[in-house]
């Protein structure tokens, strides 16, 4: 399997792990702090990264020069999380994660300012249909809405978050060094986590831990071992294989993934208007999959010729 392969494998289940953040973070944003939750996340996503580091390839202290790079990494996921489980509050599981399928385009941008990463025709189609499809989710299907564009309180405290996590996918490419992504990510972790920790310490105080309902413990197990150690991995894997754009494009699975799992939690599904948005979302993946399988062969064709 080539690098590219595993990269697209590698953000395949990315997406099925961060939808799994939606559906139990969603019955969860409202018993605890943003902050005290995320604190609480990113040291134990750390502690797990960090022993897998020291059991494969170690923490060398090469891999910690210029230590700022961490911090501006922690920082701006430490920001995205904080703002996801501020905006689900208030934000329907699947709305939250179609405003999620943003961020591509957004790091598509991104993408070309700091790296110039150039987006292809199809990419850029595959780009608009999925941003409007995603919006047409956001707005539950209500034109009336759309065209007031009218945008719940949630969705629009999660999109600055999204905004963040678009700035960390191309910065990850510039600002590596050649660090293994493991190492790379407990890096990121244990500055996030102190970040946070430093911003959030009047919630981590007033939170009573021993009275937490078991939905928060549920949650916060799963998003530190599976939506966090493992996610952070796969992104940190994709982003050095695969362009920004690309890597962001399998936000476009996560609606579709929510969906699965808010009916494996006896939520139902939502009416078939917002599924018509969902469904555009999978095309603007399947568009951005098949001119990536587009290129050797047009590469082929040019050096043959």
């Amino acid at each position: 399997m080539t690098p590219g392969a595993r990269g697209h494998l590698a953000m395949l289940c990315f997406s099925a792990l961060v939808a799994g953040s939606f559906a139990l973070g969603s019955m969860a944003a409202n018993e605890i702090a943003p902050a005290a939750l995320n604190a609480a996340r990113f040291w134990l996503a750390g502690v797990v990264i960090g022993a897998a580091a020291l059991a494969t390839r170690g923490l060398p202290r090469a891999a910690f020069h210029a230590p700022w790079r961490y911090a501006l990494l922690g920082g701006l996921f430490g920001i995205y999380f904080v703002l996801m489980f501020e905006g689900l509050k208030t934000a329907p599981p699947v709305s939250a994660a179609a405003v999620f399928t943003l961020t591509p385009i957004i790091a598509g941008g991104f993408g070309w300012l700091l790296l110039r990463q150039r987006m292809t025709g199809r990419m850029a189609l595959a780009l608009a249909i999925g941003a409007v499809g995603a919006l047409w989710v956001i707005f539950r299907a209500d034109w009336a809405a759309f065209r007031a564009f009218e945008i719940g309180r949630g969705e629009l405290i999660y999109f600055v978050g999204c905004v963040a996590h678009a700035l960390y996918t191309p910065m990850v490419r510039k600002l590596n060094r050649g660090e293994p992504a493991v190492v790379f990510t407990f890096g990121m972790l244990v500055a996030g986590a102190l970040l946070i920790t430093v911003y959030g310490w009047r919630d981590i105080m007033a939170t009573d831990w021993r009275a937490l309902p078991g939905i928060v413990w549920i949650t916060l197990v799963y998003i530190a071992f599976f939506a966090s150690a493992a996610t952070f991995v796969l992104l940190q894997f994709a982003t050095l294989h695969l362009p920004s754009a690309k890597v962001m494009a399998y936000t476009y699975l996560t609606p579709s993934w929510v969906i699965c799992w808010q009916y494996a939690l006896g939520k139902g599904l939502p009416g078939p208007m917002v599924l018509a948005g969902v469904g555009l979302t999978v095309i603007a993946l399947l568009l951005l999959l098949r001119d990536d399988a587009a290129r050797p062969v047009e590469q082929k064709a040019r050096t043959s010729s």
